[in-house]
């Protein structure tokens, strides 16, 4: 089948992509903001374009029988709000409105475990567990995602499109070329984290969250989520783990959470009026004091969804900062 990846520049897109090139039983077509060097290399034909204005996005869906919906805007500054808005909620009303009127018969749209799998106590969360709406309220990304995914299953049920939700958490493993998910690692990396968090932390590495998004375009139930992950570890634990691999001393000092928010939140103040940006900002530190707990067991049994060594992951996350982005280190 004709098949559209938004997003396709991304670091899920790109691993979603070589996936679909290596089954050689689609014709792909990638779209995205900027081009692709990977992409290029795999032979993807890639479409610059923006999901939320311009006419790229009817003329690329054109013959397409199901559409990645992989778009998506990432960061922890109010300041982006509205850019978070436009892109997640009007760039999803866009893709399907244009969907609908293109024939697609199934849309499947990445999310994040974010919208459901966060709490202030060590609550693993599973598919049941309701939107995360007031915990999340005052993070923006996570609170486009909420509407980005009730808008998504709303206009699936209106527009008569399958719409099927894939929801990974923090995605790392190598190639982040734009540091959308392993920023905070590089920043553990540089010893730039000062003190460990009192919450919990899921990652999943990006290649086994790319091979269950392909797999949910065959296998996923219409109207449903997937939640993607690996090891529920405290941020104690995972920075333990990293410090090990990476053989870099992490931080040992622990505060009460409001006190490490307090702290952050005086940092970050200062910084910026003395027009610097900070490299920790209080979002990041309310986001740690929380736990990101999920169980993959449907992802799992529907999907085949199989999550690697979490040890491996790390690894290699390491080691591609390391080559690519921080060859200082």
């Amino acid at each position: 089948m004709k098949v559209l990846v938004t997003g396709g520049s991304g670091f899920l897109g790109e691993h979603l992509c070589r996936l679909l090139v290596e089954e050689g039983e689609h014709e792909l077509v990638a779209m995205a903001r900027s081009s692709s060097p990977t992409l290029s290399e795999l032979g993807v034909r890639q479409v610059r374009g923006s999901v939320t204005e311009g006419p790229e996005l009817e003329q690329v869906m054109g013959g397409c029988q199901a559409v990645f919906h992989l778009a998506g805007f990432v960061s922890r500054d109010p300041k982006d709000t509205q850019r978070m808005m436009r892109t997640h909620v009007d760039g999803t009303r866009r893709v399907m409105e244009a969907a609908a009127r293109q024939g697609v018969r199934r849309v499947v749209l990445a999310s994040t475990s974010g919208t459901v799998a966060v709490s202030a106590s060590e609550t693993i969360h599973d598919e049941n567990s309701g939107y995360a709406t007031e915990v999340a309220a005052g993070w923006p990304y996570y609170a486009s995602k909420i509407y980005q995914e009730k808008l998504a299953l709303q206009l699936g049920e209106e527009l008569d499109i399958e719409v099927v939700v894939v929801n990974p958490s923090l995605l790392l493993g190598p190639g982040d070329r734009r540091l959308s998910s392993t920023e905070d690692v590089l920043k553990f990396l540089r010893k730039q984290i000062p003190l460990v968090p009192q919450g919990g932390v899921n990652f999943v590495d990006a290649r086994d969250a790319a091979a269950a998004t392909l797999a949910a375009l065959s296998k996923g139930r219409p109207g449903q989520r997937y939640l993607l992950g690996g090891p529920n570890w405290t941020f104690d634990e995972f920075l333990g783990r990293l410090g090990r691999v990476a053989k870099v001393s992490g931080p040992r000092f622990k505060l009460p959470s409001k006190w490490q928010t307090l702290g952050a939140g005086l940092l970050e103040e200062a910084m910026r009026a003395a027009g610097r940006s900070p490299s920790l900002d209080k979002a990041s530190v309310e986001m740690s004091q929380h736990f990101w707990w999920i169980d993959s067991a449907k992802a799992e049994a529907e999907l085949g969804f199989v999550a690697r060594d979490p040890s491996l992951t790390l690894v290699e996350t390491v080691d591609y900062l390391r080559r690519n982005i921080a060859t200082d280190l």
